[in-house]
């Protein structure tokens, strides 16, 4: 056990060493004001970070994983739809409730809508979607058009709470759908999808387990845009403190506390649920029952951890540097958040959940270097462009109904696994360092463009969604390529045959 912690802690260190290193020669650059105190704190919260990921993906492997792919065969086994309806719905809500990323974003909206209110909303509309996903699975219906019909449903609602008054409605709404799937839910659900998808077997078993999250994602975005259409007025919203605190140990301790309760909440939901399943359907031998406990321990440290290293180091250093370089020049920061989002998605847990599920699954045809440079380039991609829309103020629709027409367009021209794979990806992209040092820094730029947090809801929200948004397109093209390279070797191969004399077609044959 401790030999497999150590390697998963030496992952770790490669995924967030980029990130540090960038700081700290920022550190002597005129482009960015950090004391050597707040230096300090992140550079100990980097050593946090990568400690908590190390444990959180271990945890991710013995617990998360295992129950969610034991969920969805037990579920199967029962071949009752009634049941499988009414527990995945009721799991997807549960499990929505508790991410603790959701809690955030209902935090920075609270003086509008009721942040259990807006978290129900969202936790029906991922129950929802995750029946679907798990329909989908079972009749074997064809993700692309399920997809197309949602989105442009999604661009209609989208339409309406512009014509409402609720403009500046949207960044947030398209946000909803990155921040509920994060590194609680995507494993379980990635995972469930893989029992389900097993237990029905046949020739397109490994297609099927993927495009759970790209439907889960939808279902918060349609529900946030049904609040948009219902609410009235526009959304204030308050500059926000992210100073570094001076007393680093008494911030650390009240830090650790509040994040050990929203992660004791949020494993406990999923934990109780997993017994009633197990009690009912499963029934898993003693020892397995100890290697999930085991693993959901790890899981607990782990976020515990991580969360608390974002909180504070990462949060405030994201939001001080985003102020800095928008007063040295705006032009720095479009260049800058290519850098950052390249570097800053190789942090996520979540992705690497993802990367190692996508090459066992498909024996190496999509091997976790090839999935995680595409993933890198995609977020650069994306930051670099909601900057480039955060300094010249223009709304979000203009990047996204493009791009998902692209994304769509792809899918009938690439392998279907690739389209599935490269939707689910684009939910866990958007993880919780996204949310907690992307989102700051466009924050801090803004408010330092615009002079106050009045742009902050329509211009530097909608970030998250931008980088769950950009995989879609560089994942399929990975797609793409693998088509284009099998048609030139089979043509090479013909050509071969078609040259040879009969002796040498033999041996071709």
């Amino acid at each position: 056990m401790l030999k497999l912690l150590w390697l998963k802690i030496k992952e770790a260190l490669m995924s967030v060493l980029p990130v540090t290193i960038i700081v700290i020669i920022l550190y002597f650059t005129p482009l960015v004001h950090l004391t050597n105190y707040e230096l300090i704190v992140f550079i100990v919260s980097a050593i946090f970070l990568i400690l908590g990921i190390g444990l959180f993906n271990l945890g991710a492997d013995l617990a998360m994983q295992p129950m969610g792919e034991q969920v969805g065969a037990s579920l199967m086994k029962s071949k009752k739809v009634k049941i499988i309806v009414i527990v995945c719905f009721i799991m997807g809500v549960l499990i929505t409730i508790a991410e603790p990323d959701l809690s955030v974003l209902a935090a920075q909206v609270s003086e509008v809508i009721n942040p259990l209110a807006l978290m129900l909303s969202v936790g029906v509309g991922v129950g929802l979607f995750l029946v679907l996903a798990i329909l989908k699975i079972i009749f074997k219906r064809d993700l692309s058009m399920m997809l197309m019909f949602f989105y442009m449903l999604m661009f209609a609602c989208a339409s309406l709470v512009i014509l409402s008054g609720n403009g500046n409605f949207l960044s947030l709404a398209f946000d909803s759908g990155g921040v509920t799937t994060g590194p609680i839910t995507v494993p379980f659900i990635m995972a469930l999808g893989v029992g389900v998808a097993a237990t029905i077997g046949g020739r397109n078993a490994s297609e099927n387990s993927f495009g759970l999250i790209a439907l889960c994602s939808v279902g918060p975005i349609l529900a946030v845009l049904l609040l948009g259409i219902a609410m009235k007025g526009d959304i204030p919203y308050a500059d926000p403190n992210y100073e570094v605190n001076k007393d680093f140990f008494g911030n650390l301790f009240k830090t650790m506390g509040s994040v050990s309760k929203e992660v004791i909440i949020a494993l406990s939901l999923i934990v109780v649920f997993f017994m009633i399943i197990e009690l009912i359907f499963i029934k898993l031998p003693k020892k397995k029952l100890i290697q999930i406990g085991i693993g959901i321990a790890y899981t607990f440290v782990g976020l515990v951890i991580f969360l608390t290293a974002v909180n504070i180091g990462f949060l405030p250093i994201g939001y001080i540097m985003g102020k800095s370089i928008a007063e040295f020049h705006p032009a720095f920061i479009i260049g800058f958040g290519f850098v950052l989002g390249f570097v800053v998605v190789l942090a996520e847990p979540a992705v690497h959940v993802l990367n190692k599920q996508v090459e066992e699954i498909t024996n190496g045809g999509v091997s976790k270097r090839a999935m995680l440079l595409a993933l890198a380039i995609g977020v650069g991609i994306s930051i670099c462009l909601s900057m480039i829309r955060l300094v010249c103020d223009f709304s979000i629709l203009f990047y996204i109904i493009p791009g998902y027409f692209i994304s769509l367009g792809l899918s009938f021209f690439v392998p279907r696994m690739y389209t599935a794979i490269a939707f689910d990806s684009g939910g866990v992209a958007s993880g919780p360092l996204t949310s907690s040092f992307i989102l700051p820094f466009a924050i801090g730029a803004c408010i330092t463009l615009y002079e106050g947090p009045d742009k902050v809801l329509n211009d530097a929200f909608g970030i998250v969604a931008m980088v769950a948004m950009t995989p879609l397109i560089t994942i399929q093209l990975l797609g793409f390529k693998a088509v284009f390279v099998k048609k030139m070797k089979e043509k090479t191969r013909m050509k071969k045959i078609i040259s040879a004399d009969d002796e040498q077609i033999i041996r071709f044959m």
